[in-house]
């Protein structure tokens, strides 16, 4: 019933705007007040409300996977901290697992609105499309979507994108595996030339391209020498495939691998193998107690904070959100000491130290070529149209300004130095 309800008020709404003459609600440049909304793109216009009493919110949540996932593991913990930490009760948040990247993810939308969520969140890149879907069938439920990229096109008061910048974890992660690797050529283990990681991702989307390049200048940051071979496994979670993956990369001669994927597939292939290993999502220590050197995350927990005090203070959700070191919202385990290189804590916490001040820009464009060639101006496909048009200038101030023009990363250069052995775009 509400279902319908809510279908047939959309439909009025639109009549009356047609009646009225009014155009389609517009996007505003960026609010500037929340320190954790650091995204250039667009934000909501949409009027503050008076907000719902905390003690009446209720939050659904839409997990790709369950605890099995590192990435969902990652998500679900965020959520019951966050819900915790606001003093939310069990019976005021719902935890829907295993939801695909389908018409699924719709149904459990609109069962969560239907159910009295006054917010759902969803945590993968295809839930996209669905999750806009019931945002225009329930226009008084906020639904917020985490790696999206079309909230700012889209234009609707009720859908927004979040993200982070994971890139900074990821380079930081990368000087830890530079640091492993000066370690094996200064023991004699391998030599300068040797001296090439591999890296397991999902699928060659813009995440994965940003994620597995910011790592790799990490490491050449500290290693010059450096080389990096990259396979995509066409999942986000398939864990014999990371594993083989992984596998293969060892066996082209790749002395550390990290990944972009969600299993434990990698991180195990590395541990049988002796082969240090850098993850993601989560320490793996206590699987891989001899190879597991460090692990960047995202940490959801001050975005779900975010987005449920807005909706209890009535104040409008941004439409792009993207959390920071310095929010809290990107963090690094701890370093395993056991298997990383002497120093490592020191060299991750000076760069740390100079993101953080802004001297230091993961995508320094004269920290990488194209071609044999720097550089100075790219167009990047930040509207994300069906076919994938440029659209925006990202080299900023010597830099690719990722993550600026909207939450969701849009790095899709292919850098000298990585090595894509295969691709996987999907479908």
């Amino acid at each position: 019933m509400k279902k319908f309800l809510a279908l047939l008020l959309a439909l009025v709404m639109v009549f009356a705007l047609a009646a009225c003459g009014q155009d389609a609600p517009e996007t505003t440049e960026p609010a500037g007040d929340d320190d954790s909304v650091t995204s250039d793109a667009p934000v909501s216009d949409a009027p503050e409300t008076a907000g719902i009493p905390l003690e009446e919110i209720k939050v659904g949540f839409i997990f790709l996977h369950d605890e099995n996932s590192t990435y969902d593991l990652n998500f679900i913990n965020a959520a019951k901290a966050a819900c915790e930490a606001l003093g939310l009760s069990e019976d005021q948040y719902v935890l829907r697992t295993n939801v695909p990247e389908g018409q699924e993810c719709y149904d459990a939308a609109a069962d969560l609105a239907d159910d009295g969520c006054n917010i759902v969140f969803a945590d993968s890149f295809g839930h996209e499309d669905f999750m806009i879907q019931a945002a225009r069938e329930f226009p008084e439920v906020q639904f917020c979507h985490a790696t999206g990229t079309k909230a700012h096109t889209e234009g609707l008061d009720n859908y927004h994108n979040a993200f982070a910048s994971i890139y900074e974890g990821r380079y930081l992660a990368g000087i830890a595996a530079g640091m492993k690797l000066n370690e094996m050529i200064e023991a004699g283990e391998i030599t300068e030339s040797e001296a090439k990681m591999g890296y397991v991702g999902a699928f060659t989307y813009a995440e994965v391209i940003s994620g597995y390049t910011s790592f790799y200048l990490g490491a050449k940051s500290v290693c010059p020498s450096v080389t990096m071979d990259v396979t995509f496994t066409g999942s986000w979670y398939d864990e014999t495939a990371e594993k083989e993956g992984a596998n293969k990369l060892i066996a082209e001669g790749c002395v550390l691998i990290s990944q972009h994927a969600d299993s434990m597939g990698a991180p195990t292939a590395c541990e049988d193998a002796g082969v240090p290993n850098v993850s993601y999502n989560g320490s793996t220590v206590d699987a891989c107690p001899n190879t597991f050197i460090v692990s960047s995350r995202i940490n959801w927990e001050p975005y779900f904070e975010y987005m449920i005090n807005c909706v209890v203070n009535g104040e409008a959700i941004a439409a792009d959100w993207t959390g920071t070191i310095a929010t809290g919202s990107v963090e690094l385990s701890e370093v395993n000491e056991a298997a990383a290189a002497e120093g490592t804590v020191e060299a991750i916490e000076a760069a740390k130290a100079e993101l953080e001040a802004g001297t230091l820009h993961v995508f320094d464009v004269n920290t990488f070529t194209v071609g044999g060639e720097t550089k100075t101006s790219y167009m990047a496909d930040v509207d994300t149209d069906p076919d994938y048009t440029p659209d925006t200038e990202a080299i900023v101030d010597g830099y690719f300004a990722e993550s600026t023009f909207r939450s969701a990363p849009y790095f899709d250069l292919q850098i000298d130095g990585i090595n894509l052995l295969d691709t996987n775009f999907g479908g």
